[in-house]
């Protein structure tokens, strides 16, 4: 398919500049075909890139990239930016191993600013940003990105708080589609909805302004009409506007989908000085009928039909965040104690089940995990077992929260750990490598990392009834993986699969226990004398695995997670206070971030595939 706007603008996003707006309207259609077609074969992020196509071309039309920085929130959003500057004829190594990234990447492009994937962060970076240039003479423009549902982390207000007070030449643009992953919540989204109400002085300035463009002398009317806009804004309102009282100039809300109106609002917001904040109004999935009617489902998405919209890979599968909503269900139906909390992630952790038959035990706090978790501590407190389903690379946000407002409390809170371990394509900000690794620092902290749907069942009722502080459960991203005919999960701390003692203990947890049978299996063919040890309490290791592991002459450790802080790294030291004779070698990713590419690709990369198993094994014996 040819897309004659989009090779127009490829490598030189200045040319949008020269293009008629009916020509932009053209380069929207191209992208969207464009964005479409690539993220049906890739998978991606799809819903929220069709909702700001005509503001990012907007962006780009008024702006001067990379001179003028755009720093988006999440940053998930960025599909068009990228198809504008350079990464065009590229575009279909979206999100694959080498390719380029779902994420902004400023690795990858100087039109990236910052590697985003977290939400709520924009407007502090951004007006760091701005402070910086402003100290340095630099005139150039510094534009974030946020859309509404990050309006229910704090760390928002403390941005807009601290830039509202300064003269920076910041704009921050409000993408509000009602939609964030999950339908947003709280009193800001109720806000937003009353001013969406109060649109008709836009309407009048926008007819009156098109409409003095085609009258001599209009430029001069239209001045002596602006001087008025003050006592209409105050009638309509009847009250001071949130933005305004933290010190930004409030702009809108502007129709996200006509770039005429955002390309004058952004003339607009240029010519005012100090921060000012663009009120959008977008329609996630806008473009493609099947996103629109399912943006929740479209936010991201696995390769689909895109006639039908219908996913392609496994339909109906279980997974374990499906399995986990189950068995919790089952388990909130004869304990009435159990309450579920989410961070705006309610389809993604398997909740949304458990939202309808449990409402009133079910809490969608918005994208605020560190409230989640302070939240859970206060529910715990009152004789409640709040379980809190969140992603593990959004976990550590919650750090502080989880050291002070729950453990230092001695309250019980279980943490299902989602998207624990490799993740896959979404790249560095959404890989789960660190959650072992902080929350084994932290005092009475128990980890359980099952490798099956019938272990999950197990370690989450262990979490609940059998641990007394915070007792996280933690599983991968996706199905269950490869288990040996007639494996039993037995519940046990650890287990030994093959003989006890074995001159080689492949130690592993998690998801990397199939790989480890499968290369188990291949090294018995070889006539290797080796066994697994796998842990299914991960933290604290029960002291008899280590025993075991002592008697081998070969001690191997894979670990899914990051090595500095890891099990393995405790399990080495463990090992070397009982005098270890023996060679001990700890696998695990070390001290790096892990890139966008399969599973089954990292697995390879960083030694923990079957074959690189093998190797490592045959390698050292």
């Amino acid at each position: 398919m040819a897309y004659n706007f989009l090779e127009k603008v490829n490598n030189n996003p200045s040319a949008i500049k020269e293009m008629t707006y009916a020509n932009l309207d053209a380069l929207a259609m191209d992208v969207r075909e464009k964005l479409i077609d690539t993220v049906s074969k890739t998978g991606g992020h799809l819903a929220s890139n069709l909702g700001v196509v005509e503001l990012t071309i907007a962006m780009h039309k008024v702006f001067d990239s990379p001179k003028d920085s755009f720093v988006f929130d999440v940053g998930h959003q960025v599909y068009t930016h990228k198809l504008l500057t350079g990464r065009y004829e590229n575009f279909d190594t979206l999100r694959q191993n080498g390719g380029i990234s779902g994420f902004p990447n400023p690795e990858e492009s100087l039109h990236d600013t910052f590697a985003s994937g977290h939400s709520g962060a924009s407007i502090s970076s951004a007006f760091g940003l701005a402070t910086a240039k402003e100290l340095s003479g630099d005139n150039s423009y510094t534009v974030a990105v946020i859309g509404d549902g990050s309006f229910t982390g704090g760390l928002v207000y403390e941005a807009l708080n601290n830039a509202g007070r300064s003269n920076a030449k910041l704009i921050v643009i409000l993408n509000d589609n009602e939609m964030s992953i999950s339908s947003p919540v709280g009193s800001f989204a109720k806000y937003l909805a009353a001013i969406r109400t109060n649109r008709e002085y836009y309407k009048a300035k926008e007819m009156i302004t098109d409409t003095l463009e085609l009258v001599p002398g209009g430029e001069v009317l239209y001045e002596g009409l602006s001087r008025v806009k003050k006592t209409m804004k105050e009638r309509l309102y009847n009250q001071s506007n949130f933005f305004e009282d933290l010190g930004f100039k409030y702009l809108g809300p502007i129709d996200g989908h006509s770039i005429k109106a955002l390309c004058r609002a952004l003339e607009g917001a240029k010519e005012i000085d100090g921060p000012v904040l663009l009120h959008i109004q977008t329609v996630k999935g806008m473009g493609y009928e099947p996103a629109e009617l399912k943006p929740d489902q479209f936010h991201g998405i696995s390769r689909f039909n895109v006639l039908t919209g219908e996913p392609i890979a496994m339909p109906g599968k279980k997974n374990y965040s499906d399995t986990f909503g189950e068995i919790l269900c089952e388990i909130a139906k004869d304990d009435k104690t159990i309450c579920a909390i989410t961070a705006a992630m309610s389809l993604g952790t398997g909740l949304c089940d458990f939202a309808t038959r449990y409402p009133s035990r079910f809490f969608d706090v918005g994208i605020a995990e560190e409230h989640a978790v302070t939240f859970a501590g206060g529910l715990a407190k009152g004789g409640k077992t709040p379980v809190f389903a969140v992603y593990s690379t959004f976990l550590q946000r919650a750090y502080d929260e989880l050291v002070h407002d729950v453990a230092m409390q001695s309250d019980k809170v279980v943490l299902a750990v989602d998207r624990a371990g490799f993740v896959g394509e979404d790249g560095r900000s959404h890989q789960g490598m660190l959650d072992v690794a902080f929350l084994r620092t932290i005092p009475d902290t128990i980890i359980y990392s099952p490798s099956s749907y019938e272990e999950l069942d197990i370690d989450l009722h262990k979490a609940i009834y059998e641990e007394g502080k915070i007792a996280a459960v933690r599983y991968p991203r996706g199905y269950e993986g490869y288990l040996p005919d007639g494996y039993k999960a037995t519940g046990n701390s650890f287990d030994i699969y093959g003989k006890k003692t074995a001159s080689v203990s492949i130690v592993t947890f998690g998801s990397i226990f199939s790989n480890a049978v499968v290369a188990y299996e291949k090294l018995k063919e070889y006539g290797i004398d080796v066994n697994v040890i796998k842990l299914n309490r991960v933290w604290p290791i029960d002291i008899a695995a280590i025993k075991a592991a002592s008697k081998s002459d070969i001690t191997l450790f894979f670990e899914e997670g990051i090595k500095s802080g890891g099990v393995g790294e405790a399990f080495g030291t463990k090992l070397l206070e009982m005098k270890y004779q023996g060679e001990y070698a700890h696998i695990a990713v070390d001290n790096t971030f892990v890139h966008h590419a399969s599973i089954k690709a990292l697995e390879e990369e960083f030694d923990m595939s079957p074959t690189k198993i093998v190797e490592e094994v045959l390698r050292r014996v």
